[in-house]
């Protein structure tokens, strides 16, 4: 019979992968030793291997590349990351290897900018697109960019009153682009993004605001999907409908140039994850063209702001299965030696999946469980409801411990947990390590941060003051 745990694997999906495979019973990601890891490092622990990163970008660059030789398309390809996916300045050194742009969110990532500014890694002609709702600080640090020669700078005007409060703040000429409210899915409990201005309210906002303000360019229109860029009917008709708005008004708007088609690719989240990139990149320009071609306009320089799929797949974490309680005759508790709610706050928020493979012991038996995390929470538990199927691992037993990975964590969940302050239950943060490779492509790993201590957790609490 078929009862081993690499059986299990094999007969649900293909196996090995590009960046899965064994050695012995072993997993290895991209060609790493997990096991090697956790006996130098420990668990639980979290890492990011940085190849990764590059490599998501160039993909993107070779497919866009490929479709617009295709269709011969007159405009350029920009990819731009959103910082917001993550902050990490090892991340950001990553991504700027690959000649990029940057998208921010808030007024602190302005200060971000600035400091890669000064080391080399952004250069004046980099494009920062600034998003979000801008009040006060934001406001003020825009300008501060823009004022100081960073031309490329282009705020995203989210609602009626920001054109006059940069104004107010920044000395010469500016460009801007202009979100669209696009409407959210049927599914959603409101109509209409709250970010943005509707898309009946473009022209009249820009003949109102923009065309006869000689401070002001408008440059861009930035179209956001909040589910991603999905092969679907309701991703396909919003674009249409936004590349309506954007021949309209580039017919009265001779300055704008750019499309912003915002809203990232999804990331791998199981063995079965099936996605065809190049055939969505392929139909995106395609539609573009034919727009433009349609409407008799030049076609718009493409950007696209891609958070999740820079960053996604080059995170991962480790952890040690301590334990296991049978609480009833059906179910068995795996109980880590972390929490879910503070390391991979995304399967307690929004059930998000991600990929869950054991780290060892293939060649054993297995036995389907729930893993439960450390907290006294209830909700401290990750099952079939975030996981894509029921949840098996090679059989508990005392005496062989057991490790278990989950992989494309790299965006968002050091953001959301909180990433060096408190945590739910006093959880400390677990060690995190960075992989690279050096130039003879050999593995190479670092710490970047040790696990949390409770002098650290009193300190924040006040306990030491």
């Amino acid at each position: 019979m078929n009862t081993k745990y690499i059986d299990l694997i094999d007969q649900t999906y293909h196996f090995p992968q590009d960046e899965f495979n064994l050695d012995g019973d072993h997993l290895q990601f991209h060609d790493i030793d997990l096991m090697a890891l956790v006996e130098e490092y420990g668990a639980p622990l979290k890492f990011t291997y940085l190849p990764k990163i590059s490599d998501n970008i160039k993909r993107a660059k070779r497919w866009f590349a490929r479709a617009i030789k295709k269709h011969d398309y007159k405009g350029t390809y920009n990819y731009s990351y959103c910082t917001k996916s993550s902050h990490f300045k090892h991340v950001l050194n990553e991504a700027l290897k690959n000649n990029i742009h940057i998208e921010t969110s808030s007024a602190f990532d302005i200060n971000i900018v600035k400091n890669l500014k000064a080391e080399g890694k952004i250069a004046n002609d980099t494009f920062v697109i600034c998003n979000g709702f801008k009040r006060d600080k934001y406001i003020t640090n825009i300008a501060d960019l823009i004022n100081s020669g960073h031309e490329n700078c282009i705020p995203i005007i989210d609602n009626y009153e920001e054109i006059d409060l940069l104004s107010s703040e920044i000395k010469k000429d500016f460009k801007i682009g202009i979100r669209i409210a696009s409407e959210e899915e049927p599914k959603f409990e409101f109509y209409t993004s709250r970010l943005g201005i509707g898309y009946k309210n473009i022209v009249p906002f820009y003949e109102n605001q923009v065309k006869n303000n000689e401070k002001v360019e408008l440059k861009m229109l930035h179209f956001f999907i909040n589910t991603g860029i999905r092969d679907n009917a309701y991703y396909w008709n919003e674009l249409s409908k936004c590349l309506k708005v954007y021949t309209r008004l580039k017919k009265i708007c001779p300055s704008l140039d750019s499309l912003n088609i915002g809203g990232g690719f999804p990331i791998k989240n199981s063995l079965a994850f099936e996605y065809d990139y190049s055939y969505m990149v392929d139909e995106i320009v395609n539609q573009i063209n034919l727009a433009c071609e349609e409407e008799d306009v030049p076609v718009p320089h493409i950007f696209t702001e891609f958070g999740s799929f820079t960053v996604g797949e080059s995170g991962g974490a480790i952890y040690e299965v301590l334990y296991q309680k049978q609480q009833n005759d059906r179910e068995k508790w795996n109980m880590i030696n972390s929490s879910f709610i503070t390391t991979l706050p995304d399967t307690w928020a929004i059930n998000k999946r991600f990929i869950m493979l054991s780290i060892n012991r293939w060649n054993d038996e297995y036995e389907r469980v729930l893993l439960g995390g450390l907290t006294c929470d209830s909700d401290d538990y990750y099952n079939s409801e975030q996981h894509a199927n029921a949840i098996y691992l090679p059989k508990f037993r005392k005496d062989k411990p057991l490790y278990i990975g989950f992989f494309n964590t790299g965006a968002y969940q050091e953001s959301i947990g909180g990433f060096g302050g408190l945590q739910h239950c006093l959880i400390p943060s677990p060690k995190h390590i960075l992989i690279d490779k050096d130039k003879e492509g050999n593995i190479t790993t670092q710490v970047f941060s040790n696990e949390q201590t409770s002098e650290q957790l009193l300190s924040i609490l006040g306990y030491d003051k």
